[in-house]
């Protein structure tokens, strides 16, 4: 029997890279997409890198038949590739909003519509969605669509056994903060907010989903999994 196979979209930083490595540690064959500089990822050289932008459906199509080729079929469909576009309602232009919703919500969509074929039987999807509230309201809404997406799938798709979950990240330490201009300093006064004590790693979100895809979480399917260090416990009910 062949090692599972998964494909990790915004896989060349950050919590998706983190996600490749360790499950390239225990034993799986991954490919990741992402619109940065393969040579540059710095990922395991049998970690296949493919160049993809996540609001282009010729690139999504591209990435699938490169898993096909490489694989033959999926076990993990980790469906990271998000950005970030923070800020109050009048500073959002047109061009960020729709940012937000092709990339986060459209590219999501259309990437998991066209691995479908790949996907195996009791294979598992998940989705990065976030838990930070009050991080701006296009943000807000790109990311609270796909909650009742996630949902919606795992419900269509369990009939097939693929199970479809979310992880939230609370504050992780990622290189996306640095793109927006936000200093070392800065990220690490967030832990002061944070009732573990500490800002996240992408390897936390790692652990998360490398538990979401494997055997013990074979009865979990349509949940998120919140992964935040206990930030929001007190606002839920």
């Amino acid at each position: 029997m062949s090692a599972p196979a998964a494909l990790i979209t915004g896989g060349t930083s950050g919590i998706g890279k983190a996600t490749a490595e360790l499950l390239h540690s225990r034993g799986y064959r991954v490919m990741v997409t992402g619109v940065g500089n393969a040579a540059n990822a710095g990922l395991p050289e049998d970690v296949a890198v493919v160049r993809a932008d996540a609001r282009s459906l010729p690139d999504i199509d591209h990435a699938m038949d490169r898993a096909r080729t490489r694989f033959g079929s999926l076990d993990l469909l980790f469906l990271n590739a998000g950005v970030s576009r923070p800020g109050p309602i009048e500073s959002t232009d047109e061009d960020a909003f729709d940012a937000l919703f092709d990339i986060n919500v459209k590219g999501n969509f259309f990437t998991l519509q066209k691995a479908l074929p790949l996907l195996n039987e009791g294979a598992s999807v998940v989705f990065t969605v976030g838990a930070g509230e009050g991080i701006g309201s296009a943000m807000t809404a790109a990311k609270g669509a796909l909650l009742p997406l996630m949902r919606s799938l795992a419900l269509e798709l369990a009939p097939r056994r693929i199970r479809v979950n979310a992880v939230s990240p609370g504050m992780i330490d990622t290189p996306a903060y640095g793109k927006l201009g936000v200093s070392q300093e800065m990220i690490d006064s967030w832990a002061r907010d944070v009732p573990l004590g500490r800002v996240g790693a992408p390897a936390d979100i790692a652990e998360a989903v490398a538990f979401l895809a494997s055997d013990a979480a074979g009865y979990i399917t349509g949940d998120n999994l919140t992964v935040s260090g206990g930030i929001g416990v007190h606002s839920r009910p």
